[in-house]
This record gives C-alpha cells, sequence and structure tokens, in this order.
C-alpha cells in the first residue's frame, strides 16, 4: 500500500500510547517520530517538515490542568504558524478543547479514543495540511505571476479599444463581481483575466486556471470539485479539486461553451450554493471565490439552441468584457512589435537585433485572424530564423491568404493548392461556422478535440 503522508511527530510521555501509534499510523505515514518528553520539540521541528503533530495535553504526573500542553502548543505554532496539530488528553473537559483550539490546535481527541474517529480526524488533518502547502506553492506562484504579468506579458496599447478596455478593468478589479471575458481566440482573455486578478483584493491568493475544452465529461466532477479515496475505481486517494484549491482567490475557466448541460448544471449549483461536495463525500466545502469565465463562442446564440443555460449566463457574467481583435486596434500593432522583438531578442540571445522600419507597415496591413497570439508567433518564428542583426520583411512568413480569408465573401473558394494553408482556412471556417464552439468545431472537421487543439497551437489560431 502507498503511503499517503510523510511525517508525523506524537508527543506523548506514555510509552504504550507511543508504541500503540506508531503501529496504528504506519499504513498511512513514511515517516514517524516520537517523542517521551516535549523538551525534544524544537530540535524535531529543526529536522523536519512534518504533515501532523499529536500533542499530549498532560505530563506531570497528577497535572489534569492541560496548561503544559497549552504552553507546547503555542511554542509549536512560534516555530510554525500553519503546522497543523491535533492535541489529545485523558481528561476531556470542554474549556480546554475551546481554549486549544482557539489557540490554533486543528482537532482535540480524548483518551481512550474510538480508532475510527482517531483516524478520520488525524487523515482529515494530514488531507488539510496537504492543501494548506498546495495553496501556499500557488499563491507564491501567482505572486510570481502577478508580477511577470505585468512587467512582460501585458501590452497595454494606445488604440481607444484597448484604452477603454482598461479602463473597464482598472473599475472592476477591486470588487468581487463574476466576469466574463469573450472574444476570438488569441485576443488576450487569459491576461485581461490574469491582470483583473493581479489588481484585485485577492492578488496574494491563488488565481488558478482552468482549461474546460481539454476536460473529459469522466473528469468534470474529479477535476473541479475533488473526490474521496474509494469514490470511483482508481480513486486510489483523495484529490483537492480546483475550487477549493482556488479558495479564496480566482478561479479562472476557460472554454466555458464547451461545457455540457449537465455539467452547467453542477457548476451553476456549486457557484449558486456556494459549496461542493467532493465526489464520493457528503461533506460540503464552503467557498469564498472568484469566478472569471472565457469564452470565444457567442452564449446567447448557444443559449436561443438550447446549448446553454441562461441562468448560469446570468451567474457568470455580472460584468462581460469584450478583448477586441487585432485587426480592429492596428495602431497597437507597433508597440506590440517592439515588445515582443525585445522580448525574444533576450531569450534567443540576439541583444542587437533591429527591426526594419519596412516591417511596421507591412504588419499594420495583414489582418490576423490569429490575433495577438499570432503575431507573437510570427516574430518569434522570424527572430529564432533570422542570420542578420536587421529583422526585414524577408525574415517574417505570414499566411496572407489566411489574412484574407477572414473577410472573404468567397468563402468557399481555394486561392491555391498549398496544403498548410488550405488546412488553416479550413479550420478558421469551421471555428466561424461552430461559432468558436470547439466540440463542434471538432466534429464539423471530423477530428477528435485533441488534434483539433494541436492544429490551433501549430497555426497560431
Amino acid at each position: 500500500m502507498e503511503k499517503k503522508y510523510d511525517n508525523v511527530l506524537i508527543v506523548d510521555d506514555n510509552e504504550e500510547i507511543l508504541i500503540a501509534l506508531k503501529i496504528f499510523l504506519r499504513k498511512f505515514f513514511k515517516n514517524i517520530h516520537a517523542l517521551n518528553s516535549p523538551s525534544n520539540i524544537y530540535s524535531s521541528l529543526e529536522r523536519l517538515d512534518y504533515d501532523l503533530v499529536l500533542l499530549d495535553m498532560n505530563f506531570k504526573a497528577g497535572d489534569r490542568t492541560g496548561n503544559e500542553g497549552l504552553f507546547w502548543l503555542k511554542e509549536l505554532l512560534k516555530i510554525n504558524p500553519e503546522l497543523i496539530i491535533i492535541c489529545i488528553t485523558a481528561y476531556g473537559d470542554i474549556k480546554l478543547a475551546v481554549k486549544a483550539m482557539q489557540i490554533g490546535a486543528t482537532d482535540f481527541i480524548e483518551k481512550p479514543w474510538n480508532e475510527e474517529h482517531l483516524l478520520a480526524c488525524i487523515l482529515r488533518s494530514a488531507k488539510l495540511n496537504q492543501t494548506k502547502k498546495q495553496i501556499h506553492y500557488l499563491t507564491k506562484k501567482n505572486k510570481q505571476l502577478a508580477h511577470n504579468t505585468s512587467k512582460l506579458d501585458i501590452v497595454k496599447g494606445s488604440s481607444n479599444k484597448i484604452l477603454q478596455l482598461w479602463n473597464t478593468i482598472d473599475k472592476i478589479s477591486p470588487t468581487d463581481a463574476n466576469v466574463l471575458i469573450t472574444g476570438e481566440n488569441g485576443s488576450g482573455k487569459e491576461i485581461v483575466a490574469k491582470s483583473i486578478h493581479s489588481k484585485s483584493l485577492r492578488s496574494d491568493a491563488p488565481f488558478i486556471t482552468v482549461d474546460l475544452g481539454s476536460l473529459t465529461p469522466t473528469l468534470f466532477e474529479s477535476e473541479l470539485f475533488g473526490h474521496v479515496k474509494g469514490a470511483f475505481t482508481n480513486a486510489n486517494k483523495d484529490k483537492t479539486g480546483w475550487f477549493e484549491i482556488a479558495n479564496g482567490g480566482t478561479l479562472f475557466l476557460d472554454e466555458i461553451a464547451n461545457l455540457s448541460l449537465e455539467q452547467q448544471a453542477k457548476l451553476l449549483s456549486a457557484i449558486q450554493n456556494k459549496e461542493i461536495c467532493p465526489v464520493g463525500s457528503n461533506l460540503p466545502i464552503p467557498l469564498d471565490i472568484r469566478i472569471i469565465s472565457a469564452t470565444n463562442a457567442d452564449l446567447k446564440f448557444l443559449i436561443s439552441k438550447n446549448q446553454f443555460r441562461e441562468d448560469l449566463l446570468y451567474r457568470l457574467n455580472t460584468i462581460q468584457i469584450e478583448t477586441p481583435p487585432l485587426r480592429e486596434r492596428k495602431d497597437d500593432i507597433p508597440e506590440l512589435i517592439d515588445f515582443y522583438v525585445n522580448k525574444y531578442n533576450v531569450k534567443y540571445h540576439k541583444p542587437q537585433l533591429k527591426v526594419s522600419p519596412s516591417i511596421y507597415n507591412r504588419l499594420q496591413n495583414y489582418s490576423w485572424p490569429g490575433n495577438v497570439r499570432e503575431l507573437k508567433h510570427t516574430l518569434e518564428r522570424a527572430i529564432i530564423l533570422s542570420s542578420n542583426n536587421t529583422l526585414n520583411i524577408s525574415d517574417i512568413y505570414i499566411d496572407t491568404m489566411a489574412g484574407k480569408s477572414v473577410n472573404s465573401t468567397n468563402s468557399n473558394e481555394v486561392s491555391n493548392l498549398n496544403l498548410e494553408n488550405n488546412e488553416k482556412q479550413i479550420i478558421q471556417k469551421a471555428i466561424n461556422q461552430a461559432k468558436g464552439n470547439y466540440t463542434k468545431t471538432a466534429s464539423l472537421l471530423g477530428i477528435s478535440r485533441r488534434t483539433l487543439y494541436n492544429k490551433l497551437a501549430k497555426y497560431g489560431l
């Protein structure tokens, strides 16, 4: 049996209790450390990071007050305020339990204990520690992400449309309003979501991105809400869902239109009730979470076709933001060019590389069906392949036929026999026909959704 947790520390002056707990817990912890005196607590915590501490409340013969245990509880929490501690005593007292919980104990167990109750308490507490660690890691990662987003990934631009967008972001970020971001693929929906989070009062809490388009129906509930061990075949251990990990922060649900009606109902219930139940559990977990969702589909059109729930839309779009396509803010293209050239010059160690003035005009006259993502990939490719100190038009490859096809009046016409050009055009037409729904797009093309995602990445769509 694979052990679920790493380290547990037991502090008790009764040798029989220590032996019993070590035997009882060896199935669940890799390392079990026992102390018969609390005086060695300091050195133990210096050596190891514990998932859990079991702390006796009385160490002196005849002492039933629990004061010594309360003292060591405070000392443990001074060393590590996030430590998960279960207090154990043979002299149960409600006032003592309340004091311990107020100081920071996670739970309180009386001797002699019921083994089922003790095990449930220990495993619940150890899982809480793992969740705290995961949240701490994600919070740290998201702080760095927010820093990187503000420093590297955001190009505000100066066009009217983009200035209006950022003005709206500044207004809504400090609120807890749910936000729906709409717009074409590659237009920057995720960057907008990250920016809202980084400017919000939740900026120090996790920002979690979930690509709903990549979740299979069987994984949907487990990934979002988590599951308990034994909930289904191969559920060998408890799993914390993305909702719980994002608790206190922001959950970004990308490709929201790809959910089935059944999945939409479950998502609506979680948002509406502000709680979730992991698969296989009856214990609800309360939520304090901000939902930001995104789609390139027309949700009102999908509602008219009974493919999207109107009540879910109202829960998601307290505020709706649309990211403008690049062809509608061409004034920003020179700034974007400079930004990405500088970025990739650093990445690919080409600090001397300059941009020929003719490139700006050429790229501003292209319609960019793949939006900023396509521009970014185009410049990265050009910089990788460039062999001179100046980036010239000859270094830039853009699919001009695909660019024209966005506004083409005869969408069925095949203009040349280049396979890749035509494949890209066909995929774009299928996306347009499916109103941005990738499941329908894949069905129209007769390919799997995974294959479609690979082709979208290949062509920068």
